[in-house]
């Protein structure tokens, strides 16, 4: 068995509908996609509380970053009059999309970017069960509400 042309296997685009027509995110260079997987790892960093790379940060400020993970689709965009909160959101999809996979972007597509709509809502955990059916865990902190038992004293005297 040998390998198959990988460029053949892979038909990696993102479909983006804005508007009532379907913007089409190609598959971004390496270039690209290395310094956003770096650029949402620097972003990461930050938002947990560490030093952030202000190399990286700096990087991608100082490129159009939303052209280059829009590609082709950006200038549509643009063209069409696309309003910023649009294209603002198709560049972020993409960028997630380009981080980890294309479930990923669809999720924080219809979610609008909200990561309050990304979580499940506890209407949703109620209607699947899972509020439901979980069991609470006992203390795990080692006390015991139960009293502790007392030795007995013996009852015979006791032999050096």
């Amino acid at each position: 068995m040998a390998f198959e042309a990988l460029d053949e296997l892979l038909v990696e685009s993102l479909p983006l509908p804005i508007g009532g027509r379907i913007y089409t995110v190609p598959a971004p260079s390496a270039e690209v996609g290395l310094r956003t997987q770096a650029l949402i790892n620097a972003a990461a960093v930050a938002a947990d509380g560490g030093k952030a790379d202000e190399q990286v940060l700096g990087d991608a400020a100082e490129r159009d970053l939303y052209r280059d993970v829009l590609g082709t689709a950006h200038d549509e965009m643009v063209a069409d009059g696309v309003p910023w909160p649009a294209l603002k959101h198709a560049a972020l999809t993409s960028m997630v999309w380009i981080a980890q996979d294309k479930t990923a972007a669809e999720k924080f597509w219809n979610a609008a970017g909200d990561p309050n709509r990304l979580a499940p809502n506890r209407a949703a955990r109620r209607q699947s069960g899972a509020a439901n059916s979980t069991r609470s865990r006992g203390s795990m902190s080692g006390t015991s509400t139960r009293p502790a038992h007392t030795r007995a004293k013996p009852k015979g005297k006791r032999r050096n």
